[in-house]
């Protein structure tokens, strides 16, 4: 998380997975791939790494490619963007030569000018050199009200784990004796000056199964952590614990509660005589408590007063009204077939909607009082995107805004929501164009899917009057939605080039709302790859692209989906491009964060749960009398949420069976692969000489 006042790290790789097996993976001949460090592990990576490398890296083109993503990724007409803090806006900035990256702040009207005057606050290249470790930036948490201070968060190569550090944004030192954590996944927010929520690893009973902490403490400045008042317990089963202090002034709460589940919730005001009040609403519901009002975003269909309220709603109470037993709702939002609430964001006096329609965000104003009278924000491209990138909702009605779409760059806004009416926002920035856009177009379409959903797909690209290399995403879980966004690296490396892209938002997604999410559920989950899998046929029945022209990429679930696009529709594609994948799902469950995402996909040891499973598991479903396209598999020692070995036994496996694949893993990058700049230009390149060596 970002500078808003928690830390929300994440725990050390464990280096061997579970010892209990399956009498299915007993069998397994590459569990031995599953030691993150082992040195025959290590080796087999590096025999893999040296063989591909080897292979893709030494033409013209991925040279080029190399160079051009860097010089996109390093750009110092980059838009830095902002989040205030006080009187002062703040930056985390990479650039060639920074590569770990410096956190930085300025003043608005210094960067109103086009040219600010950075007050540097923390260098992690130099951080890292004099302490020989290979730091990556992870966010800090600044102390509310007086920000003088910050909860610093640093992961070793990219890894969700991280230690903490006190820092004093004052004399811009750590501060000597602070609040200090090391590696682990851990919890921390303030409480006041002295004073922190913190959850942690402190040995056995600490953690639950999935890693995360169990146990939550008020840890106060000077004591031993392991001696700070627990004030929350979560079962071991659950997939973490949590405790956060509201600090709006007149509004000073304190909550704490667990989340059973990746999707549910259990949430208690906590007294400050330690006693708790439960926050009784569905566990499936998203709340948010601000000053005197309870916000409860539905997922599941709420009965209320004898009015059902549909999933993908959003209600409005009276906090305190609410644990009194009043249920009287006030309806801020209500889906339709084809439009749902992407998220919401507070100012002072303000309550900001970001809404999509068929995919394409907009923004709504509400003003809380008796009407909560609404209007629009100025909206963004056609096909695009506009976000709320920061608000402060302690001080004032100030936002800023970042709009893009598919070939139109990044601009960075700022306004001022006033009672009625709201000035014009002003652009702070705009961003360069990063490739020639020029005879690109951006096209919507919908798929019709198996069971007859129709599924919506973004195409950038010139119109040709023949089929055409493409390159094709998507992701399908955990109500993420795949809004349009401008990509210089993308657009560099394959639309500059005379490629085509598509985005498809299919089922499992958010694109519209938990019902969305829902239908690929568990149970459901084969609907997402079979939305995936009608989206390719319906561009070949386009014209678009042809099979053998067509091919596809998707990182962590989406890695998952390239898996099982790979094992039930290998004839759709001419190539396949795996990243930081989940691929053996007899196994997910017990290796690192795995056993948090049981409510997404089903638990392997409950039979009836593994029979729904086993039918797309790409691990299970490899076949040596298959025909595969060609496939590149990428994923990171570092990776402590998703485990490298589901990429490296998939490469194993398919080598076994004789199947021609690519490898590369990269040492350091956690779950996104890169650490710097560097490594994501490298990795990247990889992907783009891969897709068109076998789809250009």
């Amino acid at each position: 998380m970002g500078e808003d006042g928690v830390v929300s790290a994440s725990s050390p790789a464990t280096e061997s997975a579970e010892s209990a097996e399956s009498a299915e993976s007993a069998d397994d001949p590459y569990l031995w791939l599953e030691d993150v460090t082992g040195d025959d592990a290590l080796a087999w990576v590096k025999e893999r790494n040296a063989e591909s490398l080897d292979e893709l890296t030494g033409s013209d083109r991925f040279a080029e490619l190399r160079d051009e993503l860097r010089a996109v990724l390093d750009a110092d007409d980059r838009i830095p963007y902002v989040r205030r803090r006080g009187d002062r806006l703040y930056n985390f900035w990479q650039d060639a030569a920074h590569p770990r990256g410096l956190w930085r702040r300025t003043t608005l009207e210094s960067y109103r000018s086009g040219d600010p005057d950075w007050e540097l606050l923390l260098d992690v290249d130099a951080l890292a050199a004099s302490e020989d470790e290979n730091w990556v930036w992870s966010g800090a948490a600044v102390r509310w009200p007086d920000h003088q201070r910050a909860l610093v968060q640093l992961s070793r190569g990219g890894a969700d784990a991280t230690v903490v550090r006190e820092y004093d944004l004052a004399t811009t030192t750590w501060v000597d004796d602070g609040f200090t954590l090391p590696e682990a996944k851990s919890r921390v927010g303030w409480i006041d000056d002295d004073t922190v929520f913190v959850g942690t690893d402190l040995g056995p009973g600490s953690l639950t199964t999935s890693g995360y902490p169990r146990v939550m403490r008020r840890w106060r400045r000077g004591q031993p952590v392991a001696e700070a008042e627990v004030v929350y317990e979560a079962a071991e089963g659950d997939v973490s614990a949590f405790a956060a202090h509201d600090h709006t002034e007149g509004w000073e709460r304190d909550f704490v509660g667990r989340s059973p589940d990746f999707h549910t919730t259990e949430e208690y005001l906590l007294r400050p005589d330690g006693s708790r009040v439960l926050i009784d609403v569905p566990a499936d519901a998203e709340t948010d408590v601000h000053r005197e009002w309870l916000l409860v975003r539905t997922r599941s269909p709420w009965t209320l007063e004898g009015v059902e309220h549909p999933a993908g709603a959003l209600l409005c109470f009276g906090f305190d009204e609410y644990l009194a037993g009043d249920r009287t709702a006030r309806v801020l939002f209500e889906p339709t077939p084809g439009r749902s609430l992407s998220y919401h964001a507070w100012t002072r006096h303000h309550l900001v909607l970001a809404v999509l329609t068929d995919v394409v965000t907009r923004l709504e104003v509400l003003t809380p009082g008796r009407d909560w009278a609404r209007r629009e924000l100025p909206a963004g491209p056609e096909l695009g995107s506009v976000d709320v990138d920061g608000v402060d909702p302690d001080q004032g009605d100030e936002y800023f805004l970042d709009t893009d779409g598919y070939t139109q760059p990044s601009t960075f806004l700022r306004g001022e929501l006033g009672l009625e009416t709201d000035p014009e926002p002003e652009v702070l920035r705009t961003a360069p164009a990063r490739f020639d856009a020029t005879g690109l177009e951006v096209r919507q379409y919908f798929a019709t899917s198996d069971d007859g959903t129709q599924v919506p797909y973004f195409v950038v690209g010139r119109v040709a009057d023949t089929p055409g290399p493409t390159l094709m995403t998507g992701y399908g879980g955990f109500e993420i939605a795949l809004t349009p966004g401008y990509s210089g690296v993308v657009g560099r490396g394959w639309l500059a080039r005379g490629g085509t892209y598509v985005v498809a938002n299919i089922r499992g997604g958010g694109e519209y709302g938990p019902t969305w999410h829902t239908a690929a559920l568990g149970e459901h989950r084969h609907r997402a790859y079979e939305d995936f899998a009608a989206v390719a046929r319906d561009l070949v029945a386009r014209g678009i692209t042809t099979h053998e022209q067509l091919a596809i990429h998707g990182g962590s679930n989406g890695g998952l989906l390239m898996g099982v696009m790979l094992t039930r529709y290998p004839e759709l594609f001419g190539a396949i491009v795996v990243m930081v994948p989940l691929f053996d799902m007899r196994r997910f469950h017990l290796l690192l964060a795995g056993a948090s995402w049981m409510a997404e996909y089903g638990d392997p040891d409950v039979p009836e749960e593994w029979a729904w499973i086993a039918q797309y598991s790409p691990y299970q479903n490899l076949s040596g009398d298959a025909s595969y396209p060609p496939v590149l598999v990428t994923t990171s020692t570092r990776d402590d949420r998703v485990h490298p070995a589901h990429a490296r036994k998939a490469v194993a496996r398919l080598r076994e069976q004789g199947h021609r694949v690519e490898y590369y893993e990269n040492i350091e990058g956690g779950h996104g692969g890169a650490a710097d700049n560097a490594q994501r230009a490298f990795q990247w390149a990889l992907v783009f000489e891969f897709c068109w060596r076998q789809v250009g």
